[in-house]
């Protein structure tokens, strides 16, 4: 024990004389933080049970030996002493190394109440009602969690990246659109794998895979049900045959519905308020109560989203003899220069030129196109559509809300949360809870907020990071080649259903 102790304490040292680690001994500085996280490790048992030896180490200190050593090894070397066995068996010490760790909190607390017994019979509910967590067995679990390859067939382009990363690595055509549309089904997914693999720089057998399945066949009808099937079942088939380990498939719509919880959760602290989810092609917006998507109130879906944006700015651009032929580069445009105007009257008289550079195609300067590119959003009529304004579905939505009756916190819908890549644009949140409030009668809309993304067009990718970094992650949420080949000749395909 005495020689582990040693070799974690020359680590500790070692970490501490790292660029930028801590102040140096003695500053006023290092007195400070030491006192401060002293205070934070004051347990209750603190005083009363000795450690004999080591209670000459600084609290902190302990905490790190402890960190470092993890909750196998802790439990292994708690026969030191009675209060090393308390001090290691802490739940709160463990929850703290959590808090610790490059994860967000509220996203491990979330994901371990909610995600960790895998997906719920009901397939829009992710709930455990496990009445305690174990956080020294969580920490455990997730820190052997492997790195997990994530794949967001996305809508608008692939997102891919390892689990561990902040962000994704690369991006790149969808699966619809990859390769010779022309071809089977089998060899166009064979060839997308076969080149996420190479810009990753990694052997298909090496990790497991979490691929979120891209919006297609989205009809509620036997054919639209029956290409699900077989587009899921040929995923399973080719990443096995490239010998991946486990492969984890959730569709985009629930992956969708599991951030935009996630998204009411932090900001509200509750489980239930209304998603507006701006994605490719449509919007959509989604009251959520308690954790499940309430399809009896009424999901309201607009049909515009960015691409629609996107083209309309083309438009204006060219109007003006802006030439531009890449909608790529237009997009870029978009998201540097346009907002959404409080008053789009008043914008109107306003300048409000202003220029941006897009690598490799040089500078363009936009002037009332950079907010009259949004408000199609409030006014389809402008971009030549018959739709709803986005403003007008949210308040239709939260009418229904409150005739629907739903038993418990009357303001549950108050709370609308954006999503989407398009739902960054600077202002949008301010007008739309303008809007809303001049739209809907004070006893609905007293109380009402609108608040921003926090993850923009990664959201699905970040959801699918989510459930990869879950402890129980390849257990609860995985498939192996073994029982994919079990259940298909077993069940047929229509097992694809249950994962």
């Amino acid at each position: 024990m005495a020689m582990l102790l040693r070799k974690v304490w020359g680590s500790v040292l070692a970490r501490a004389a790292a660029p930028g680690a801590d102040p140096p001994p003695g500053s006023p500085r290092a007195r400070r933080e030491h006192a401060q996280r002293a205070e934070q490790f004051q347990y209750q048992y603190h005083g009363s049970l000795s450690l004999g030896a080591l209670d000459a180490v600084p609290t902190d200190v302990l905490a790190q030996i402890l960190r470092l050593l993890g909750p196998l090894d802790a439990a292994r070397s708690s026969a030191v002493c009675r209060a090393w066995r308390v001090l290691a068996s802490d739940n709160g010490l463990w929850a703290f190394f959590l808090r610790l760790g490059p994860e967000p909190w509220d996203l491990v607390v979330f994901a371990e109440t909610h995600l960790a017994a895998g997906p719920s019979s009901h397939p829009w509910l992710y709930y455990d009602s496990s009445p305690q967590l174990s956080f020294k067995q969580i920490y455990g679990l997730r820190a052997v969690v492997p790195g997990i390859l994530i794949v967001d067939g996305g809508s608008g382009y692939c997102k891919y990246g390892w689990s561990k990363y902040a962000a994704p690595s690369g991006r790149c055509a969808t699966f619809l659109e990859f390769g010779n549309i022309e071809a089977p089904m089998y060899a166009r997914l064979r060839h997308f794998f076969s080149t996420i693999y190479t810009r990753m720089q990694i052997k298909p057998s090496t990790q497991p895979v979490i691929v979120v399945l891209p919006l297609c066949h989205s009809d509620d009808t036997e054919s639209a049900r029956a290409s699900r099937k077989q587009y899921k079942e040929t995923l399973y088939s080719v990443l096995f045959d490239m010998n991946v380990p486990t492969v984890c498939a959730v569709d985009q719509v629930c992956i969708i519905a599991l951030f935009d919880y996630y998204s009411i959760f932090v900001a509200s602290k509750r489980t239930s308020g209304i998603v507006v989810h701006i994605g490719f092609n449509t919007t959509s917006v989604v009251p959520i109560f308690q954790g499940r998507v309430m399809y009896e109130i009424g999901v309201e879906t607009v049909g515009q989203g960015a691409l629609k944006l996107t083209g309309f700015l083309k438009e204006l651009m060219q109007r003006r003899n802006i030439s531009c032929e890449s909608l790529y580069t237009v997009r870029a445009i978009k998201e540097k220069l346009c907002y959404v105007a409080a008053d789009y009257e008043a914008e109107l008289r306003k300048d409000t030129q202003a220029s941006c550079e897009v690598d490799g195609e040089g500078w363009f300067t936009l002037s009332e196109e950079r907010f009259k590119t949004p408000e199609i959003l409030f006014q389809p009529h402008m971009g030549g559509m018959r739709a709803m304004g986005l403003h007008k579905a949210v308040a239709l939505c939260m009418d229904h809300c409150y005739t629907s009756g739903t038993v418990g916190d009357d303001s549950w819908y108050k709370t609308a949360i954006l999503a989407g890549g398009s739902s960054c644009l600077p202002g949008l949140p301010e007008r739309l809870e303008k809007e809303l409030h001049q739209l809907l009668p004070p006893y609905i809309s007293e109380g009402i907020r609108v608040l921003p993304p926090s993850f923009g067009t990664d959201s699905a990718w970040f959801a699918a990071k989510m459930i990869s970094n879950v402890s129980t992650f390849t257990e609860a949420w995985c498939v192996k080649k073994k029982q994919f080949c079990q259940k298909t000749r077993r069940n047929g395909p229509l097992f694809m259903n249950s994962w």
